[in-house]
């Protein structure tokens, strides 16, 4: 399962600045390597030191991590919905990808000129969501004015459902809120799923502070929370100023005694890459072996023949059950028939929901 994250946000708040620490080698360990696909888009593995763990024990030929697609989308400017500036560009973008990274400038630098003039996260995020909700509003109601001739025609029930949601949403928007912060079960936003609005998607506010907020925060960051309690967000402090820094360091020991004179238990980019992977609701499961340990992606609370179609179409086809050994298990004993002999190892049927970090092998008959 690929994950791709947009990074959003307007000119000069240090989104870029943050991507280019994601996108250099030295800015994880030798385990978390970086690759460019195009010029503003890259795939970086989860840290995730569970593999590590497994790798030692199986010491298998290959190793394949989780992985997440970064994407640096072009500058945001006012009137991007209309098409000004990259707008259909960055808009079209964003609708790609899974979640969005939104940084926000919460920090003063006078060396720094922001596009407006002056420092305002709020400001700044309401441009943005303004942008998104305004080219919301025409894919609904493009949507809508497509769906009531199909319920007038037919009669079809499905469509005046639909038709209804999309009502729904568009009243919402016109509020000046985003789609995400709409209350509805899951059933009815599936009949809208396929328009992928853009302010309906996950979204992680990342507020980039000065060197001296990167543990605690500010008065921007406080106002960002206050303004984004009620969207079901998440918020990231992060500075771009020492995540540029640490880039620049060679080893992982420079770079480990860095963060430990700062009072930081982790780098802002490997927060930021573990949070977005969380952003969406994913887990991991393992399967472990001589020729291969690979992590694979799911979403938190498939059950295993779902979780068995990760690999290949033809498990979850032919699934008859699932070998499981907790994580915790196989590390403490050390092997797979370590865990077998002493009844760690669980034969689990259709209905088992996957845990993360499960170590599962499946067995299937097509």
């Amino acid at each position: 399962m690929s994950l791709q994250c947009g990074i959003v946000g307007l000119p000069n708040v240090g989104k870029s600045s943050l991507f280019n620490a994601v996108s250099s080698a030295k800015a994880q360990s030798a385990n978390f390597p970086f690759c460019t696909i195009e010029p503003n888009v890259g795939t970086i593995t989860v840290p995730d030191e569970r593999i590590n763990k497994l790798t030692e024990i199986a010491d298998p030929e290959n190793v394949v991590p989780t992985t997440i697609e970064i994407v640096d989308i072009a500058g945001l400017v006012k009137g991007a919905s209309k098409g000004d500036g990259l707008g259909n560009q960055f808009l079209g973008n964003i609708r790609s990808t899974h979640a969005i990274l939104h940084v926000l400038r919460c920090f003063d630098d006078d060396n720094i000129i922001h596009v407006d003039g002056s420092v305002d996260p709020i400001r700044d995020k309401e441009i943005i969501d303004t942008e998104l909700q305004l080219k919301d509003l025409e894919t609904l109601d493009n949507r809508i004015s497509k769906t009531q001739k199909q319920a007038r025609t037919g009669g079809d029930k499905d469509a005046l459902k639909a038709l209804e949601v999309c009502e729904q949403f568009k009243a919402h928007l016109e509020k000046g809120l985003n789609a995400r912060s709409l209350e509805m079960d899951a059933e009815r936003r599936a009949l809208i799923a396929d328009l992928s609005l853009l302010t309906d998607k996950p979204v992680m506010y990342v507020c980039n502070v000065d060197p001296d907020s990167a543990n605690t925060g500010n008065q921007y960051v406080e106002k960002v929370r206050e303004v984004v309690k009620d969207e079901d967000a998440e918020i990231l402090i992060i500075s771009a100023a020492i995540e540029s820094e640490i880039a620049e360091l060679e080893s992982f020991e420079d770079r480990q005694l860095f963060l430990e004179e700062l009072g930081l238990e982790n780098s802002g980019v490997e927060k930021l890459i573990q949070g977005a992977y969380n952003l969406l609701n994913y887990i991991t499961y393992f399967t472990v072996g001589k020729k291969e340990v690979r992590a694979w992606t799911i979403t938190n609370g498939i059950k295993a023949p779902q979780a068995a179609g990760v690999i290949h179409t033809d498990f979850e086809k032919g699934f008859i059950r699932a070998e499981v050994i907790a994580y915790d298990d196989y590390v403490e004993l050390g092997s797979e028939s370590a865990c077998r002999d002493a009844g760690k190892l669980r034969v689990e049927g259709k209905e088992y929901i996957v845990k993360d970090g499960d170590c599962m092998h499946f067995r299937f008959n097509v």
